[in-house]
């Protein structure tokens, strides 16, 4: 099945008015999610045979999924944050579940269903427990996107030997909601809150791959350029509020102001390049040795990190005071963005990722254009 982006292109002013509306209180984009939900966003990642939209590992679905993130991104972040959580599901039970597993959680999601995956621990860490009465979760997850929303999380939790187990649990009877975490200045739209899976019982086939899945390379960091391409939504759709905002006050003709929509559509390019490399090389993985696919995906984060802040300061100098009013989008804008690049571990990231490539060529992608 093919699908339709324009469509999906044609729905991003609804979306972006809902992010704006929902801001001030911080209120999840119900009417949004089930826009994209009706447009087949949530099931065009599943595998080809499963009802999704793209073959396998093919350069396809690469620019496929890279093409709809981006979409959702420019829409609204705090739903493009939604939807890449859903999709990072579908990824890691469709790479490490059984085949049942990845039939039962794919009629799930043809049925409507939205995934999350929840991997940061709250102040009592995740862990699972065998007893007598079979396994039971203790703890808590905390910034869990989408929390009150999400049908079915992927956790990670420490098993009693030390390791590292990845779980499918529904998200209902059982834990406790704590639908916002407060404080956060942007991304306010994304359900970010907590979720206490205290006492919580597990069925076996909840148990998804083996112990330390999760973790394994490259799949770990290859993952991350699905952020990127949501990012890159952002970043686009800031390029494109700087442009009209000047049009629109008849400054884009000033010459300092014409420097800076050309910087912001050169940070652009440069986000679409690098994010456009990392999911090529991370999608058709039998094509590169582990290394290279996550030292790229790393030097990607980086570059769209780098392109993200400085579109963010170039329109907030281009823009002066009005880039501050809240009723203002390019304020609220920012704030998303500033807030969706924080990826972890920024610094580290880079620094293996150029020791990686200090010997080695970055891998070519131009045989896929």
């Amino acid at each position: 099945m093919s699908f339709p982006f324009e469509a999906l292109a044609a729905c991003r002013a609804e979306l972006e008015a809902e992010a704006s509306a929902n801001d001030p209180q911080g209120v999840f984009p119900t009417h949004g999610l089930a826009r994209l939900r009706a447009l087949g966003v949530l099931s065009a990642a599943l595998p080809l045979a499963s009802g999704g939209c793209w073959p396998d590992a093919t350069p396809e679905a690469a620019t496929g999924l890279l093409r709809l993130l981006r979409l959702v991104g420019q829409g609204s972040l705090a739903l493009g944050r939604v939807v890449e959580g859903h999709v990072n599901a579908l990824r890691l039970v469709s790479r490490y579940g059984s085949p049942a597993q990845c039939a039962a959680l794919a009629a799930d999601v043809r049925e409507g269903a939205l995934l999350g995956v929840w991997v940061t621990d709250g102040a009592h860490p995740l862990h699972l427990e065998q007893t007598a009465q079979g396994l039971i979760l203790r703890g808590q997850k905390a910034f869990a996107s989408g929390a009150g929303h999400v049908t079915r999380a992927l956790v990670t939790a420490r098993t009693q030997a030390g390791a590292t187990g990845m779980l499918l649990v529904p998200v209902g009877q059982g834990c406790v909601i704590h639908p916002s975490i407060g404080g956060l200045s942007g991304m306010r739209g994304a359900g970010t809150g907590q979720c206490d899976f205290e006492g919580q019982s597990i069925a076996p086939h909840s148990l998804i791959g083996q112990v330390d899945d999760y973790l394994r390379q490259p799949e770990f960091s290859a993952g991350a350029w699905r952020a990127m391409a949501v990012a890159l939504g952002g970043i686009e759709r800031l390029t494109s509020v700087l442009r009209g905002q000047l049009a629109a006050r008849g400054r884009a003709q000033a010459p300092a102001q014409l420097a800076r929509i050309g910087h912001a559509l050169i940070a652009a390019q440069t986000a679409l390049d690098w994010t456009r490399k990392a999911a090529l090389v991370a999608t058709v993985q039998e094509r590169y040795a582990a290394g290279d696919i996550t030292a790229t995906v790393n030097l990607a984060r980086i570059a769209v990190e780098r392109a993200g802040l400085e579109v963010i300061e170039l329109v907030q100098r281009g823009l002066g005071l009005a880039a501050f009013i809240k009723t203002n989008v390019a304020e609220r804008l920012t704030r998303d963005l500033a807030t969706y690049l924080r990826q972890p571990a920024p610094d580290e990231t880079l620094c293996e990722a150029a020791a990686w490539f200090t010997q080695r060529d970055l891998p070519p992608t131009e045989a896929f254009a």
